[in-house]
């Protein structure tokens, strides 16, 4: 019993020290002053209601994007069969690969009023001014971040419909329910909470970025956070709008968690497909007509923008310094290697502790590492850069500022704080499909 204590306790402070960062965001309102109620009373009156508004809409947007482009897609490869599905089963989650603003800088390239496409299409018209609305707008933003997004609804729609609907849908067909009806009152019910957490991940992420926002100059909450620190230079005026997002991030978390405990509570799992639960098989103009339909948003939202990056790429004359890209690449592979070795490792240990002694201590660590699931980067910034300023400003002498600063530990622990979050979800999402029995009694190497 003592050990065991000793383990909650230690598990405790480590997750103490992970999320220090957005522990002294609730405390920036601790200091509240005239200046910071100035600056957010200013911005209040001003700029942060537009700010709110962009940023409701980006979602509601993004959200409706993702929706639809994620379930459709996973409704096609998960209950019928054309030419392609094994390919696309896997594809479609290859616009993850690449960061939004990544596909941002691509089309902005391609599209824009100076860009290859309309130069193409006023010298074949003989036509002059813009030929395209304008990509850098929030309309531009919400196609990007579906484009970019939509596998968080695909992936764990098609996981949800492959394990839950083969034996439904069965059923609904031997009642003499068409194929349209089977798809609509079966599959989408459901896949609905499935696809509810898909989307709270996406609006996470959403919310989250700043590279899109800045370079499409959309105004959103994230932006506000950024221009209170670097333009009106007050950090707790930022800190104190990063809680207000926090919160914001907190309850799609909150929803995220609902729906993925419906997803568990509505699991019925099969233990073989019969004959007449095999995916419907299509031919001849349906099975092309799908196969374009999957190779749509694998098209615009991976190959396009690898070969518009590509295409500046190859006809260039300049010399590309590839020794420092491969530099670069090598220090970024190094940093995810140890970020996600020391976040898996924790988040076994979490899990593991939690499963076998699940006290108050552990409950609370576990919850607490939590909190940085999906938290924007903006915020983590700021969270990290108040302790190491309230360090410097009692303890200048102290080289901790240094070495949050100036090494990769401040990197690394800006990771952790996102990074543990996702591993223990994961850990702890197949620990529920290990029967409790299995482990009353564990023995476990590291504990």
């Amino acid at each position: 019993m003592p050990i065991l204590r000793i383990r909650s306790v230690l598990l405790s402070l480590l997750a103490l020290i992970i999320c220090l960062p957005l522990l002294a965001l609730v405390g920036s309102w601790l200091e509240w002053n005239a200046t910071s109620a100035d600056v957010l009373m200013a911005m209040s009156d001003t700029v942060l209601p537009g700010y709110a508004a962009t940023s409701l809409l980006l979602c509601l947007g993004v959200a409706l994007g993702v929706t639809l482009i994620g379930t459709s897609t996973a409704v096609a490869v998960t209950l019928f069969k054309f030419p392609g599905k094994p390919f696309f089963e896997w594809a479609l989650l290859l616009p993850m690969a690449i960061p939004a603003y990544v596909v941002a800088y691509a089309y902005t390239d391609f599209l824009q009023f100076s860009g290859p496409l309309q130069n193409f299409i006023r010298i074949q018209t003989g036509l002059e001014g813009r030929m395209l609305p304008e990509v850098r707008s929030l309309g531009g933003a919400i196609v990007v971040f579906s484009l970019a997004l939509y596998p968080y609804v695909y992936l764990l729609a098609r996981t949800a419909l492959s394990e839950r609907a083969s034996q439904l849908m069965e059923a609904a067909r031997m009642l003499g329910a068409p194929l349209q009806r089977r798809i609509l009152e079966v599959a989408m019910p459901l896949a609905r909470p499935a696809v509810a957490a898909g989307v709270a991940l996406a609006l996470m992420e959403t919310l989250a970025d700043y590279g899109v926002a800045s370079y499409f100059g959309i105004q959103t909450l994230t932006a506000g956070i950024y221009k209170a620190w670097l333009v009106m230079d007050n950090r707790i005026a930022a800190a104190q709008l990063a809680t207000m997002l926090l919160g914001t991030v907190m309850v799609l978390l909150q929803l995220e968690k609902m729906a993925q405990a419906r997803m568990r509570f509505s699991s019925l799992r099969s233990h073989g497909l019969t004959s007449d639960s095999e995916p419907t098989s299509l031919s001849g103009l349906p099975a092309i007509a799908m196969s374009t339909y999957c190779a749509l948003p694998l098209f615009f939202g991976f190959v396009l923008p690898v070969l518009l990056m590509l295409r500046p790429l190859m006809a260039s004359d300049l010399d590309v310094p590839w020794a420092r890209f491969i530099d670069w690449a090598l220090n970024s592979l190094r940093l995810g290697l140890m970020t996600a070795l020391l976040a898996v490792t924790l988040a076994l240990v979490l899990s593991f502790s939690l499963r076998t002694k699940k006290d108050i201590a552990t409950s609370m660590a576990t919850g607490l590492i939590g909190l940085g699931y999906a938290v924007p980067g903006a915020v983590v910034v700021v969270g990290l850069l108040l302790p190491v300023t309230w360090q410097q400003q009692h303890w200048p002498n102290s080289q901790l500022g240094f070495w949050l600063t100036a090494t990769v530990l401040g990197l690394i622990w800006a990771y952790m704080i996102r990074f543990c979050a996702v591993a223990l979800q994961t850990v702890q999402s197949a620990y529920t499909r290990i029967p409790q029995s299995l482990d009353e009694r564990p023995h476990c190497w590291f504990l």
